[in-house]
């Protein structure tokens, strides 16, 4: 969570809050399809479910790393709409938070129907 202080109080923004934003960034590249982990997950042993998070955000001194795993849309071009998902997800972070993003790491887990 990014904290910052000023003569009013604190301002903070947490990682769901970032992870959300990183989303529907993500969701806004042509090409991708859905986001992955969405689904409900399958369960592990003992019968706990074990959610799976599209977006995973690491804050370290203020500094933010993003994980974010995507179906890609069939028939699109895979390593360009990663590096756009990259792209994207970086500068719309920053902007609407100000936080720095060092690094997104975009994992294609799997494919989806196009959208109509």
């Amino acid at each position: 969570m990014d904290v910052r202080r000023s003569d009013s109080g604190t301002l903070q923004i947490s990682a769901d809050a970032v992870a959300k934003i990183a989303q529907l960034a993500a969701l806004e590249v042509d090409g991708v399809a859905d986001m992955a982990g969405t689904a409900p997950a399958p369960r592990r042993l003992g019968g706990v479910p074990h959610p799976q998070k599209p977006v995973s955000v690491e804050m370290q001194d203020g500094v933010a790393q993003l994980r974010v795993s995507i179906l890609a849309a069939y028939g699109s071009k895979i390593m360009q709409v990663c590096e756009h998902v990259q792209e994207n997800v970086k500068h719309t972070v920053q902007n609407m938070t100000g936080i720095t993003v060092s690094r997104v790491d975009v994992t294609m887990a799997g494919l989806a129907a196009a959208k109509d």
